[in-house]
């Protein structure tokens, strides 16, 4: 990909130079120009610009789309033509598309672009927070032991992690309204009302609760998304109703009253806990497949470790490992969830490192090194899902596929754990028992699980399309 001052120029020069520019402007992902004469610009010369993902003429205005780099961009272009650089305009046109007609692929697409749409945003914060939480790692006890678990550096690198990780659903609230038109600040309210400190202390200790007599299981919804992810939208069918019948002298206070009134209910018995339910119902199916014994419990670790990943992205896997946990506990090893859950995280690290080597965008191979890196040394996993799977859709069938395998061999290899592992490298010392063979098996397991993570994503993973111009929900 040309750096951002190359892009810059060659856009100025198919738009007629700076002598033919009146102002220029930019959005979310479009440079605006507002150009002397439209005439000179030709649409399909500016679309093979490399680092240009599409233009278009709307609204007397020359758009030139380049994506999530635009600022940088726009930067250039500014320097380059000495205009006067102007504030940018808080919309994403992207989403003003034509509407098309309602099908599965359209719906699917849709609810992607709208997953996607929510997460990006947050890639920083999240590659941030698990580098802070990677310095403690490398730091503390485990490692280098410079400094002890208890030091104020130790702390405050973990503070910075869950400031990153714990308010995600009021970050989250907040893109994913912004993301599909209701309010971003009652968005960000209705994150905030997941983890507000009394309900979760609730769920901890398990007490009852009703929502204006609506019976609800209280749950711990901190660094989750699917919760506030499904809330929004119907915040925003709500919001729309009311600003449709209130008259203008209500609607300033009675809207948004009135919207949350009626969606906290839906979030808070239904939509937030759904994942649970849904949590129990598959660690019941797993749990009589796992005890089943010979083939069909080399498929359940098998089939378990495909959907991990989505299970954790959903948070439907919470039940399953406290299950797990507890059997740990009462035995002291396990030959089944942990083992096997812990092992396909090498599939996972392969194919971080597959991505930093495979793409072509110097944004995204530098955040998909930070990814590896915060993952493999830090164990946080959660800025490779939001922030890479989400966005290249072909991660997730790859990811899929790599568990199977990776969790089809440990399982045939028997795998046993015998402590609580993190999601780091060092996981793999779980794995060290009485018996040598356990050891050499997981370490077989967790070398095939990388190869076949990081093959599959580097022949598989992205399509030549994704690698010229990136994510299909990043462009119009």
């Amino acid at each position: 990909m040309p750096d951002n001052k190359t892009i810059a120029a060659s856009v100025l020069e198919a738009v007629g130079g700076k002598e033919n520019v009146t102002s220029v402007v930019h959005c979310m992902t479009r440079l605006r120009f507002t150009l002397k004469d439209n005439g000179i610009p030709n649409i399909n010369t500016v679309k093979k610009i490399k680092g240009v993902l599409g233009a278009q003429e709307s609204g007397g205005q020359f758009q030139i789309i380049i994506g999530q780099n635009v600022g940088k961009v726009y930067d250039e272009v500014c320097a380059l033509g000495g205009f006067a650089r102007k504030a940018a305009i808080d919309e994403n046109l992207d989403i003003d598309r034509p509407k098309q007609k309602l099908t599965p692929k359209v719906a699917g697409k849709n609810i992607l672009n709208y997953l996607s749409g929510s997460m990006v945003p947050m890639i920083p914060v999240l590659l941030c927070a698990g580098l802070f939480r990677t310095v403690q790692v490398v730091l503390g006890s485990t490692m280098l032991g410079v400094i002890t678990d208890e030091s104020d550096l130790a702390i405050l690198m973990n503070m910075l992690y869950n400031a990153g990780f714990y308010f995600l659903p009021i970050y989250l609230g907040y893109n994913a309204a912004k993301q599909i038109g209701a309010t971003p600040m009652l968005g960000a309210f209705m994150g905030g009302i997941l983890i507000e400190p009394s309900f979760m202390q609730m769920a901890t200790e398990g007490t009852s609760f009703t929502v204006f007599g609506i019976p609800c299981t209280p749950g711990t919804y901190s660094q989750t998304v699917v919760p506030i992810l499904l809330s929004v939208p119907v915040l925003y069918l709500f919001e729309r109703l009311f600003k449709r019948v209130l008259p203008d002298t209500l609607a300033t206070i009675f809207t948004p009253f009135l919207s949350m009134l009626l969606t906290v209910p839906f979030s808070l018995c239904l939509l937030a806990p759904l994942g649970t339910w849904l949590g129990s119902g598959i660690s019941t199916i797993f749990s009589i497949l796992g005890s089943s014994g010979g083939f069909v419990s080399i498929l359940a670790a098998a089939l378990l470790s495909a959907v991990w990943n989505l299970l954790i992205i959903t948070g439907m896997h919470v039940t399953i490992i406290v299950l797990a946990i507890s059997s740990f506990m009462a035995t002291g090893q396990d030959t089944y969830v942990l083992a096997i859950t812990t092992i396909i995280i090498w599939t996972l690290y392969g194919m971080e490192l597959a991505c930093w080597m495979k793409l072509r965008n110097h944004k995204d191979k530098s955040e998909a090194l930070g990814f590896f890196i915060s993952h493999i040394v830090g164990g946080v996993s959660e800025p490779f899902y939001y922030g890479m799977m989400f966005r290249y859709r072909r991660l997730f069938p790859v990811s899929i596929a790599g568990c199977f395998i990776t969790g089809a061999i440990g399982s045939a290899l028997g795998l046993t754990t015998y402590m609580l592992a993190g999601s780091n490298a060092l996981n793999i010392l779980a794995y060290v028992g009485s018996d040598t063979s356990n050891m050499i098996a997981a370490i077989v397991t967790a070398v095939a699980g990388f190869i076949i993570g990081f093959a599959l994503t580097f022949f598989f993973g992205f399509t030549e399309d994704e690698l010229e111009h990136g994510p299909e929900s990043e462009r119009a």
